[in-house]
């Protein structure tokens, strides 16, 4: 079996308008909701063998926050930015290629990629997965390649409002 985490970054701070897009680091509220939910996702899930993530601030620093949770190195979060620039068809790429010896992968990034992904590989219609939203789907298969073309199961969907 092979499992996927889609993790939106957590919530982002627009007030310096000197920062770009790309440099935009979490706010407040961000630096809270991502070690709460990277603690709730802990309590479902054992074991991931591999972050990806985009290198946007605000994503990387979702990632590596999720990392420390799960006793990952930060040097060990797998900087990719095509999910940054490329969207939704690179990071489907990105999964087809990965190692058969990995069995649960996050990756982090941005919408509206993240909930396209979702639905798309769930089958189920995610319309907006909120900042530091999880969605955690199975597939039925020892092959990555083949997840793309094969349906999976959603195990969960969470986000912070969800436990205010």
């Amino acid at each position: 079996m092979k499992t996927l985490v889609f993790i939106r970054h957590a919530k982002s701070s627009w007030d310096n308008p000197d920062f770009s897009d790309f440099e935009r680091p979490l706010n407040e509220r961000g630096l809270l909701n991502a070690p709460f939910m990277a603690e709730k996702l802990t309590q479902l899930i054992t074991r991931v063998d591999m972050i990806i993530s985009s290198p946007a601030k605000r994503a990387i620093t979702t990632a590596k926050i999720f990392a420390d949770k799960f006793n990952i190195k930060h040097e060990q979060i797998i900087q990719d930015k095509g999910i940054y620039d490329n969207g939704f068809k690179h990071i489907v790429k990105v999964i087809d290629k990965l190692n058969n010896s990995l069995d649960c992968v996050f990756i982090v990034g941005h919408n509206p990629d993240i909930s396209t992904l979702a639905t798309y590989f769930s089958g189920e219609y995610i319309q907006n997965i909120p900042t530091c939203g999880i969605v955690c789907i199975d597939f039925r298969t020892h092959n990555w390649n083949e997840v793309a073309s094969s349906s999976g199961k959603l195990r969960f969907y969470d986000y912070p409002k969800n436990h205010v």
